[in-house]
């Protein structure tokens, strides 16, 4: 359990600002993460890491010269913002553009690849490269999909090793997702972790049993078996790992036995007495392998073991020196400029001035009352989700639309005290909302309510017509992000039934805010039957069977939501000509 936290919902920020008070030497904080104190002299490829907190050492803690030149901080196993990553990258890039790599999940492929695309887009050259090491997490014949978890270590140590040595980003780049494609892992867990300020683990195992499969994020077992003894453990983790033995012919490997957070070194000794002997059996030479805590999940109690099998390139920058706050390895001698900044401040905004009718900043009086509500609601609703998405999540959907909401609200109030129309008001919302949030959710209600903004504008009252075509924009721009279909226990299970009603019956003449009603109450029994679905997206897909009879979390708070916010956003004006009118 996590005992030494203020306010839990600061616990990351505090968190990270200690750890760069602590490594002040070799790190600074910027907005969104941290960065190596002291620039390259020449121009180098910035190797980005990151993904949410509470997998210390990982991954601000692999920052420094052979390792990473940056991290991106997400909140507690929350994907990082969109905002958050660029910040990071803009304060890292020295010149020779930049990657960024992280786990292969929904929220930090969405929010990391938007970043990449606004790097780009501002002449950053910028590419991403995606961790799928977790063979528990899809077949062999779906690599694609698997998870990223401890081999994120692996990868990101030769990334940076790679930059270190001059290689340029293509071939930065390329020995990454070579790295990848050859590291393999399995992990168990013992026990569940306890998020600051909770007073239940994200899931229990029964006594005596462990659950074997498990991610990162608290995210409990494929399945669970008996306790076995540490040789038993030994074979099991290691049969597993190398009948995915890949077709490179290589005798070599990188090894890593790694704890998840309360896992003692001692118990892991124990367990190296059988794995090391059995690969070496094998034929294998292990390679420096590793025995200790690199990607832990807050207090978890479990282990993991990761493979990598090394040619002669990747085990030349796996092996190279390295000099950061958590891990050190040879002697480091690279040269660097003089500490400081990079003279970029990507959160600094000039103060927006908005232009808009009076009739538009009175309905976004009526989008401040329906965000107001919406984060009253959230708020009282936060462990209600986080149970619901702890069965075969991690446990972290309730506390992020809490994060979200919260900072949605504070943002549509600065727009609107500046005199922003509805327009502006949602989509300051959906941008603060992205930003603070993180994960999947975040990005897709973000990117929903700046759809919703944009089709309404700052012109005038929307009519009953504009009103359910903002709708149909946040529910296009969610499925185009998030590309989710109807029946993939997502949040689009209860969004696009929403849009559908609220279409036809405003179609039909229906006055606004009956037909509003009776698509929150469409949407609300689309997000109940999501409990026969098995998920097909997201980080429950690789649980679905204990997926099934539970609600998807997504779609029953947009459902709940949705519901809340009715009274406000469809009062609108009906004349006669609103329903044959877009305008």
């Amino acid at each position: 359990m996590t005992r030494i936290f203020n306010d839990p919902a600061d616990f990351a920020d505090e968190a990270l600002a200690g750890f760069c008070d602590a490594h002040s030497d070799l790190v600074r904080q910027v907005e969104g993460g941290a960065v190596r104190r002291s620039r390259p002299a020449t121009p180098k490829v910035a190797v980005i890491t990151g993904g949410g907190s509470g997998h210390y050492p990982a991954f601000a803690g692999i920052i420094g010269p052979g390792f990473a030149d940056g991290a991106v901080v997400g909140n507690i196993f929350t994907s990082p913002s969109t905002q958050q990553a660029y910040s990071v990258a803009k304060a890292a890039d020295s010149g020779a553009g930049v990657v960024l790599t992280y786990g292969n999940y929904a929220g930090d492929v969405m929010n990391f690849g938007m970043a990449t695309e606004r790097l780009n887009a501002e002449g950053i050259p910028a590419e991403n490269v995606l961790v799928t090491d977790d063979i528990a997490s899809a077949a062999p014949h779906e690599a694609e999909k698997r998870r990223g978890i401890a081999g994120d270590f692996v990868v990101f140590k030769v990334m940076g090793a790679a930059a270190e040595a001059g290689l340029d980003l293509a071939s930065v780049v390329r020995v990454g997702r070579k790295a990848n494609s050859l590291t393999k892992t399995i992990g168990t867990a013992f026990s569940g972790c306890t998020f600051p300020g909770a007073d239940q683990p994200l899931f229990r195992l029964p006594e005596g049993q462990m659950g074997l499969g498990l991610g990162i994020h608290g995210e409990p077992g494929l399945f669970d078996t008996e306790l076995p003894s540490a040789v038993e453990l030994g074979q099991e983790l290691v049969r597993r790992v190398l009948a995915e033995t890949p077709e490179s012919g290589s005798t070599r490997l990188a090894v890593i036995l790694n704890g998840l957070g309360s896992t003692k070194h001692e118990e892991l000794f124990v367990l190296w007495r059988t794995v090391a002997p059995l690969l070496r059996e094998a034929g294998y030479t292990l390679v420096m392998p590793e025995v200790g805590e690199l990607v832990t999940s807050l207090d978890m109690a479990g282990v993991s073991l990761t493979l990598t099998w090394l040619d002669d390139e990747l085990e030349q920058y796996w092996t190279a020196p390295a000099l950061t706050p958590a891990y050190r390895r040879g002697a480091v001698g690279f040269e660097v400029a003089s500490a400081k900044d990079s003279g970029v401040d990507a959160s600094a905004a000039a103060a927006v001035d908005y232009s808009a009718t009076s009739e538009s900043r009175e309905y976004a009086a009526q989008c401040l009352s329906a965000l107001d509500a919406t984060a009253d609601l959230l708020r009282d609703s936060e462990a209600k989700l986080g149970d619901m998405d702890a069965i075969a999540g991690d446990g972290d959907h309730g506390r992020g639309m809490v994060r979200g909401s919260a900072a949605a609200l504070a943002a549509a109030s600065v727009a609107s005290e500046r005199g922003a129309g509805a327009g502006s008001v949602l989509i300051a919302a959906g941008d603060a909302w992205a930003d603070k949030a993180g994960g999947t959710s975040g990005v897709l209600w973000g990117a929903g309510l700046r759809a919703f903004g944009e089709r309404l504008g700052d012109a005038e009252t929307p009519t009953p017509v504009v009103l359910a075509e903002s709708i149909r924009a946040f529910a296009d721009r969610i499925t185009s992000l998030g590309k989710a279909e109807i029946g993939d226990k997502t949040m689009v299970d209860a969004l696009l039934p929403f849009a559908s009603s609220l279409e036809a019956l405003i179609s039909a003449g229906t006055a606004p805010e009956d037909a509003w009603s009776a698509a929150a109450a469409d949407a609300a029994k689309a997000a109940a039957a999501t409990a026969e679905l098995r998920p097909l997206k997201g980080r429950a897909r690789p649980l679905a069977e204990k997926s099934i009879g539970t609600p998807d979390p997504g779609a029953t708070s947009l459902a709940m939501v949705f519901a809340a916010v009715g009274p406000h956003f469809a009062a609108v004006p009906v004349t006669a000509s609103n329903f044959a009118t877009s305008n």
